[in-house]
């Protein structure tokens, strides 16, 4: 994408907008208490206002990741935005359990359709290899200033004015860039005039959904429980289903099976499943820990995990810089010796633990290879994609890696004990490490389009 508005602008927008489907994930936790005690929800009832964001969101990254190629990057990303601002205000006015949950559905469908948007976009504005890679180290970095940003101002916009502002706060926002949207991307398809696959598209995502759902319900019911196997069973039968109607659709697949045999799509997604319980033991545990085991409050917490938060986004600049120069499989590599040697140190703290000694220094070592193996994580998976596939492309890394996130949360939270779940976590990072072993050398460079174009043959085999 070329002319004005400068791409520049096109990352500043694809930034904001991940900043703010990452934000709305966070931001909701600290504010729970007040909106139950406000709309009267039930326990049960209240994990709806998180589980129907996150189901919506997870089931239907791949439909709308394939409607970005079918029908516009900047439609679907307008439209996505649009019924995520619409949502949230909704949200905002909700006065009962219904309309709230009804509304938080609503506003995983906006973010579907808009986070795979925004790696499509990325992947066509950015053909320059190091620029590209910039562009996806901030792209990540900007997931991390959300998720950041939102646990700390969950519990200051509860306490200055509301939990109806949690939500309201995303409406002006949406409506700015979506005039930005307008005037900054183009309105072009990617030349093709297909149908969207149906049965696909309801299959995966019932799939995924089913899925899903299962291994929420392992936190409060066993694995052989019939309300986690059953729905993870379907779940399973389902995605098969899918992808046999995908192997049988010749012409117009929801998910073209042919890029799994592209390196990086097939590697890429794999290690995304396995980072995906990597980021929740580092987020999502480490909170409980300053909060369960030192005692501080949830906004206490969310302050002591800024340190790592900010090196997480310095990091992930600077690795956005290294990849085209020392390749993919060498920033995998060292980012999981930081993981491995992080989480080995968590799991050896206690109640006696400080702050300093026990949490802080491997929560940065952590943070560090977070910032050197998610980016270029994102930017393997969408590597040597053709344009009119690259909304599908970044629907499979985001679903990726949110199933991912889903699956390693329900299996961490039924560990037994801190200890147990930091030493799994640096079990899922020596698991991405051995996948990345099978990534080209520096001589390949495997990087989201960080690959010249003599050199993307190393990740694709050719196609007749």
């Amino acid at each position: 994408m070329t002319g004005t508005p400068p791409r520049w602008t096109v990352l500043a927008l694809v930034c904001a907008c991940q900043f703010m489907v990452i934000l709305d994930v966070s931001i909701v936790n600290v504010a729970l208490p007040s909106i139950q005690r406000d709309l009267g929800f039930t326990p049960t009832g209240l994990a709806w206002v998180v589980n129907g964001y996150l189901l919506a969101f997870a089931g239907f990254m791949l439909p709308g990741g394939r409607a970005a190629d079918l029908f516009g990057h900047r439609r679907m990303l307008v439209a996505g935005l649009a019924l995520f601002s619409a949502a949230s205000l909704a949200a905002g006015l909700a006065g009962t359990p219904a309309v709230l949950v009804t509304a938080r559905v609503a506003q995983g469908l906006g973010a579907a359709a808009l986070a795979p948007a925004t790696l499509a976009v990325l992947g066509t504005a950015f053909t320059d290899p190091r620029q590209r890679a910039r562009a996806f180290g901030a792209w990540s970095a900007a997931g991390g200033v959300g998720g950041m940003v939102g646990a700390i101002a969950g519990g200051a916009i509860t306490t200055g004015l509301s939990w109806e502002w949690v939500y309201l706060i995303n409406v002006p926002i949406g409506a700015v860039l979506i005039a930005v949207a307008m005037a900054s991307l183009t309105a072009a398809r990617t030349g093709r005039r297909e149908a969207l696959d149906l049965t696909g598209a309801l299959t995966g995502t019932a799939g995924l959904t089913a899925l899903v759902w299962g291994v929420m319900q392992s936190a409060g019911h066993g694995w052989a429980s019939g309300r986690v196997a059953g729905p993870v069973a379907v779940g399973v039968l389902l995605l098969a289903a899918f992808v046999v109607v995908e192997a049988r659709s010749a012409t117009h697949p929801m998910v073209p099976l042919r890029l799994f045999g592209l390196r990086g799509v097939a590697a890429g997604n794999g290690m995304l499943l396995l980072f995906g319980g990597i980021a929740i033991a580092m987020w999502y545990f480490t909170a409980l820990f300053l909060q369960d085991v030192l005692g501080y409050s949830a906004l206490d917490a969310g302050l002591g995990q800024t340190p790592a938060a900010v090196t997480f986004v310095v990091v992930a600049r600077v690795s956005a810089g290294l990849l085209p120069r020392a390749g993919a499989r060498a920033l995998v590599l060292a980012g999981c010796a930081f993981l491995v040697a992080g989480f080995g140190w968590l799991a050896r703290a206690g109640a006696g633990s400080g702050y300093v000694t026990g949490l802080l220094g491997p929560m940065l070592l952590v943070a560090v290879g977070i910032g050197l193996t998610f980016p270029t994580l994102m930017a393997v998976a969408t590597a040597a994609v053709p344009d009119g596939d690259a909304g599908t492309a970044g629907g499979l890394a985001s679903t990726a890696s949110q199933v991912g996130g889903s699956i390693g949360l329900a299996v961490l939270a039924t560990a037994g004990g801190y200890a147990v779940v930091f030493g799994l976590a640096a079990g899922f990072a020596l698991a991405v490490a051995a996948i990345g072993l099978l990534l080209p050398g520096r001589a390949g460079r495997p990087s989201g389009g960080s690959l010249a174009p003599e050199q993307q043959e190393t990740l694709a085999p050719e196609q007749h």
